[in-house]
C-alpha cells in the first residue's frame, strides 16, 4: 500500500485539499432500532487512541500503523450499549483497509434518540472527509463558532432566531461572551428536515465571527434570558428579553430587560430593574390564555411566572405574577404562608411576591415552616416515587398529547447536570406529578434542555429538543473533542410506551356525572376538580383499563370489564350486578391490585360499599372508610399517589 508522506498530507490540508476519501476507513455506527447514524459514539483503540463520531454516526479512520490491519475498537456512548463479546468487552476487531467500511449496530438505552450537534466545528467533519453527503451548508465551521452555551429560540417575523451564551473561536481561548444569534428558515421553507440539522445564518462581525447582539455597559459578560415574541396593538412582532451582568465568579450584579432591533441585529436596553425585583421573564416562554386572558408564562422549569402578553405589560415589572404560597407582598424572608382556615397550603397567582422555587423550600423546611410533605411542584420518578430535583428545562403544549409537556434536567441524580426527564401537565400550573428519564450521561452534563415546538411532526408525536453538552459542573475534566460546550439535538417519540405516565384522575361531584372520575380530556376545564390519585390515560403492558359500570341497584361502580358482573368473591345474583348497558369506554387504566412488586410510588384502591347498597366510595391506600360504609376485599386495582394532595395547588383563582 502507498502512504502520503507526512510532509505532503500537511501541505494538502494547509492548502484546503482534503485527503482523498479513499484513504480513510469509514466505520459508521448506527442506532439498532432506527438504523440512523449515532454522534458522539466514542471508538477507542487498544492503544487508547479515541476518535468520535459525527452528527451522521461516521468516523474517517486513517491511522499510520494501524492501515491493513485487524484493529479492535471498544465502542461506548452515553445512553447507549455496544453488545459485549464472550470476555465481555464492549466493542469489534475490523479489517482496516482504506477505502473500506463497517457499520457497527448499537443499542439506545436512552428513550430520546441523539441526532446531531446544533453548534461548533466539524458537525459532519467526518462525513465530508468519507466524501459521505452531508445535509447542511457549513459542517465544518459556521462563523468561527467552535462551542456555544445554552440556547434561547423563538420565531420571529417568520424566521427562528437563536441566541447563544459564551460562545468560543478558534483564534482565542476568550470569544464572543455578549450573547451571539443567528437565524435559519422554517422546516417548511428551508426544505432542511429537522432531523438532519439546522442551517444556520450567523450575525458576523467584521471578521467572520458571531457578532456581538447584546453588549449592556459594565463588566463581566451579558446573558439574555426569557427571550419573547409579543404583538403591539398595531400587530407589529417585537423581540424582547431579560439581560443579566455577570461578574466573577458567576455573580448576577445588574439586571434589565431588552428589544431586539432587527436593522441593528442587536438588543437595545430597555430599563433596568432592581436586583430585588421579586418577579421577573426568567425562563423559556410558553403562551397559554385564562378566561380570554392572553399571558407569556415562563418555565424555570416549571410555570410559576406569568404576565399579561403585549409589550406594555412585559416592560411593567409591577404587572408580572407568581404562582406561590407567600402571603401577597411579602418575601420569601418573612416566611409568611398563605394557608386557608384548615391549615392547608394555598397558591395562587400573587403580584409583586416571589415564587418558593427549591432551593427556598428547602430552606423553609429547614426553619420548621414549612413540612416536607407541603410539596411544591416537583416531579417524582414514576418507578421508585423519588422527588427528582428539576433544574431548567421547558414547557408547551402538545396537540398529540393534549397536554403540556416538559422536558427538564435534574440536579444531583446520577451525574450533576446530565439527566432529562420527561413529564405531563394538564395545565401549566400541573398538577406536575410523574416523569420519565429519556437521556442520561455518565459524570457529563447536559443542562439548560429546549424543546422546538416549532420542528414538531405527525400533530406533536415526534417533538425535538436540544441541550448544552459540557464538561462544566460535572467533575470531569476529560472534555470530549468539538462536541464539548456545544449544542446537541434529540427527539423523542411520544407513541413510545415508556412515555405512558400516570396522569390526574380527578373526582367529580355525585351530581355531575354517574362515573364521579375524570380525565383532563373529559373536563371542560382541567384542573378545576379535586385530584382523587393518579393513574394513566393509554394502556401499556401490565395495566388493566377500568370501567364505569351501573349496577342494577343504581350505583356506579369500577370495574376491569364493562361486562363485569362484581368483584372477585360476590355471587352472580348480587344485586351490585351490572346492568346491560354498560360503559363501553375506559376511565382510565391501572395495574393490577395483585401484582408482585409494585412500584412503590402507587397504592392500592379499596371499593367502600354503603350499608344500604346502592352507594360505593372509593378511596387510596388505608385511608378509612366514610361513615356507614364498609370496605371490600380485595382492592380493585393500583393507582399512583397524588402527590400534590397536602397543598391547594391549581390554575384556579381561590
Amino acid at each position: 500500500m502507498s502512504m502520503i508522506p507526512v510532509a505532503v498530507l500537511t501541505l494538502a490540508m494547509a492548502a484546503g485539499e482534503a485527503p482523498q476519501a479513499s484513504r480513510y476507513f469509514t466505520i459508521e455506527v448506527v442506532d439498532a432500532e432506527t438504523g440512523r447514524g449515532v454522534p458522539l459514539v466514542e471508538l477507542r483503540t487498544v492503544l487508547n487512541v479515541r476518535y468520535y463520531t459525527d452528527s451522521a454516526g461516521i468516523v474517517a479512520f486513517y491511522e499510520p500503523g494501524l492501515m491493513d490491519r485487524r484493529v479492535f475498537f471498544y465502542v461506548e456512548s452515553h445512553g447507549y450499549e455496544f453488545p459485549a463479546d464472550g470476555f465481555g468487552y464492549r466493542g469489534k476487531a475490523l479489517d482496516v483497509v482504506p477505502g473500506g467500511s463497517a457499520r457497527l449496530k448499537i443499542n439506545r438505552l436512552n428513550v430520546a434518540e441523539r441526532l446531531y450537534r446544533v453548534t461548533g466545528a466539524g458537525i459532519y467533519r467526518d462525513s465530508v472527509l468519507a466524501g459521505r453527503p452531508v445535509p447542511i451548508r457549513e459542517p465544518l465551521l459556521n462563523a468561527q463558532v467552535t462551542g456555544s452555551d445554552g440556547v434561547l429560540s423563538d420565531v420571529y417575523r417568520g424566521k427562528i432566531y437563536w441566541f447563544w451564551g459564551d460562545t468560543n473561536r478558534p483564534s482565542y481561548p476568550l470569544g464572543n461572551f455578549h450573547t451571539p444569534g443567528a437565524t435559519s428558515l422554517l422546516p417548511d421553507q428551508g426544505r432542511l428536515d429537522p432531523e438532519v440539522g439546522v442551517n444556520l445564518a450567523y450575525f458576523v462581525d467584521a471578521n467572520g465571527f458571531a457578532k456581538e447582539t447584546a453588549h449592556m455597559p459594565g463588566e463581566g459578560p451579558t446573558w439574555l434570558d426569557g427571550l419573547t415574541v409579543l404583538c403591539d396593538a398595531d400587530g407589529r412582532e417585537r423581540l424582547f428579553a431579560r439581560y443579566v451582568k455577570v461578574r466573577k465568579p458567576m455573580v448576577v450584579y445588574e439586571q434589565g430587560l431588552v428589544e431586539f432591533d432587527p436593522k441593528k441585529q442587536a438588543f437595545e436596553k430597555v430599563l433596568q430593574m432592581g436586583m430585588d425585583a421579586p418577579v421577573c421573564a426568567e425562563g423559556h416562554p410558553l403562551r397559554h390564555t385564562v378566561d380570554g386572558v392572553d399571558y407569556v408564562y415562563f418555565a424555570q422549569p416549571f410555570p410559576l411566572v406569568r404576565v399579561r402578553a403585549d409589550p406594555e405589560h412585559f416592560q411593567d415589572l409591577a404587572s408580572y405574577e407568581a404562582l406561590t404560597c407567600l402571603q401577597e407582598g411579602t418575601r420569601l424572608d418573612d416566611a409568611r404562608l398563605d394557608r386557608d382556615s384548615d391549615g392547608k397550603l394555598r397558591f395562587r397567582w400573587k403580584k409583586n411576591t416571589p415564587a418558593v422555587r427549591l432551593e427556598a423550600q428547602i430552606e423553609l423546611v429547614k426553619e420548621g415552616h414549612l413540612r416536607e410533605d407541603e410539596a411544591l411542584p416537583h416531579l417524582r420518578d414514576v418507578e421508585s416515587g423519588k422527588i427528582l430535583a428539576a433544574h431548567r428545562g421547558s414547557v408547551y403544549w402538545n396537540d398529540y398529547r393534549r397536554r403540556w409537556v416538559m422536558i427538564a434536567n435534574e440536579t444531583f441524580g446520577t451525574s450533576m447536570l446530565g439527566e432529562v426527564w420527561y413529564a405531563e401537565a394538564d395545565t401549566p400550573e400541573g398538577p406536575w406529578a410523574y416523569a420519565r428519564k429519556i437521556v442520561t450521561h455518565r459524570e457529563y452534563s447536559f443542562y439548560n434542555p429546549k424543546q422546538h415546538p416549532v420542528f414538531s411532526k405527525e400533530g406533536g408525536r415526534i417533538i425535538f429538543f436540544e441541550g448544552t453538552y459540557s464538561h462544566s459542573f460535572s467533575g470531569n475534566a476529560d472534555q470530549t473533542p468539538r462536541y464539548d460546550y456545544n449544542q446537541v439535538m434529540y427527539k423523542l417519540d411520544l407513541a413510545d410506551p415508556r412515555l405512558v405516565l400516570p396522569v390526574a384522575v380527578y373526582r367529580l361531584d355525585e351530581e355531575e356525572g354517574p362515573d364521579r372520575f375524570a380525565t383532563a380530556d373529559r373536563l371542560d376545564r382541567p384542573g378545576s376538580r379535586p385530584v382523587a390519585f393518579f393513574a394513566c390515560d393509554r394502556q401499556t403492558e401490565g395495566t388493566l383499563p377500568l370501567y364505569a359500570v351501573k349496577t342494577l341497584t343504581g350505583a356506579t361502580v369500577l370495574r376491569a370489564s364493562p361486562e363485569d358482573l362484581g368483584p372477585k368473591g360476590r355471587p352472580p345474583d348480587d344485586p351490585q350486578g351490572s346492568s346491560p348497558d354498560a360503559a363501553t369506554e375506559p376511565l382510565f387504566y391501572a395495574l393490577p391490585a395483585e401484582m408482585p412488586s409494585p412500584p412503590e410510588s402507587t397504592v392500592p384502591l379499596y371499593e367502600h360499599v354503603h350499608a344500604d347498597g346502592d352507594r360505593v366510595a372509593y378511596r387510596t391506600g388505608d385511608s378509612p372508610s366514610p361513615p356507614g360504609y364498609r370496605r371490600v376485599e380485595p382492592a380493585v386495582c393500583r393507582v399512583w399517589r397524588d402527590p400534590t394532595a397536602t397543598a391547594h395547588y391549581g390554575p384556579t383563582e381561590q
